[in-house]
């Protein structure tokens, strides 16, 4: 990449939404993890893995119950996106030699979360679209982790994976030095303009979620690399990954017009019969923000098949 599209990608982006959050922000590299507090005595674990643009409060709404330990991942360069939090450096940091802004690198994220807070022994790990190929690389580089671990991919990235044509028409003709550009074009139009095609079916904690997308990341550089990295990776890595996940399921939408959704189901088939593929009928990508009728109840978990 030339020096003047990186000059000009690095500039940062300031941050764009937040929430109020009760709980603990541990850095963790180039990313974070956050802890929310629970009112009840935690009966299960949730952590939570956010897709490309996103950030964690994709997930908040989908696990509210008061027995829940939601752990919340903010990927590397990403914004985290809570009010009135100090953040913290935990001492069980390990420093990550991964490229910051890749799928890797974020892997060693969840892999250091989840091998130092869960505090019960039922867990779910739910990633969304970019967080399903998260959640895949950190099972490869620590298979034994997840052995009764449950593991949610929603609208995954998955090995052998597509982005969707329309996407792919629209990236095509973009060079790095356009990207600047492009993202404060896309920026100043009004998020009704392009959210319907891609978003599908509005509603409100969608149009709070998504209309904020392009200043989740701290710089354009991010958005640049975490694209290539996702074609990459879907491109080398193979269904073998699959492998190693215990129990598990796929969750697919009705219609996805980010990624291809035949490609992700020819996937998710190769994958051993211990995953389930759970077709649903939700009309976009945002699965879990279409309807959190599509989150799988906690019966599924490991240890409540077992009991």
């Amino acid at each position: 990449m030339k020096a003047s599209h990186v000059r000009k990608l690095i500039k940062p982006i300031e941050s764009a939404y937040s929430e109020m959050f009760s709980g603990h922000v541990y850095r963790v590299g180039k990313g974070a993890v956050s802890v929310r507090n629970h009112s009840g005595k935690a009966e299960q674990t949730v952590i939570g893995v956010h897709g490309f643009l996103e950030n964690h409060c994709y997930f908040t709404q989908a696990y509210e119950a008061p027995t829940t330990e939601l752990i919340l991942l903010t990927c590397s360069n990403y914004h985290i996106p809570v009010n009135g939090v100090t953040p913290e450096t935990p001492e069980w940091e390990v420093p990550i030699k991964q490229l910051e802004g890749t799928i890797e690198y974020d892997a060693c994220i969840l892999n250091q979360a989840l091998s130092s807070l869960p505090t019960t022994q039922n867990i779910r790990v739910h990633g969304h679209s970019r967080g399903g190929a998260v959640i895949l690389e950190a099972i490869k580089q620590w298979p034994e982790l997840y052995d009764d671990v449950e593991v949610v991919l929603e609208a995954p990235v998955l090995p052998n994976g597509k982005l969707s044509a329309l996407v792919t028409t629209i990236l095509e003709p973009v060079s790095h030095g356009m990207w600047p550009w492009l993202i404060r074009l896309i920026n100043s139009a009004p998020s009704s303009a392009y959210g319907q095609t891609f978003f599908g079916k509005m509603n409100p904690r969608k149009k709070q979620l998504l209309s904020k997308l392009f200043s989740a990341t701290k710089d354009h550089l991010t958005i640049v690399r975490n694209i290539e990295n996702i074609m990459d990776w879907m491109a080398r890595t193979d269904s073998s990954v699959y492998g190693h996940v215990r129990h598990g399921t796929f969750l697919i939408p009705a219609v996805d017009r980010i990624l291809d959704r035949s490609s992700m189901l020819a996937s998710a088939r190769q994958s051993p019969t211990t995953m389930r593929i759970v077709e649903t009928e939700a009309p976009s990508h945002f699965i879990t923000l279409d309807s959190k009728e599509w989150v799988p109840g906690f019966e599924t978990l490991p240890t409540a098949a077992q009991g």
